[in-house]
């Protein structure tokens, strides 16, 4: 997927924008597409820059859990394999 040039906090900062102005004016101000807009519109739905760096943290944190989740599932599946073979 290819990368947007611009972060989620300009992009929520673009919404903004586009709410105290017309979308084509802040579209074509800001050199992208109406229907771009209208797409962080959809994805975005009302947050603020703050929001979306507490989203960003809560997403890492998500990860590094899942990551912790799926090590401890191998460990033990590999706990569970060694005692069936019965040394």
């Amino acid at each position: 997927m290819r990368k947007s040039r611009f972060s989620d906090e300009q992009m929520v900062a673009i919404l903004r924008e586009a709410e105290q102005t017309s979308v084509a004016e802040t579209a074509k101000k800001r050199k992208v597409s109406e229907q771009t807009i209208y797409l962080w519109r959809k994805h975005f739905a009302g947050m603020a820059p703050a929001d979306i760096r507490r989203l960003k943290a809560l997403e890492a944190e998500n990860a590094k859990l899942k990551r912790l989740l799926a090590e401890r599932d191998l460990e033990i599946d590999v706990m569970r394999e060694v005692n069936r073979k019965k040394w």
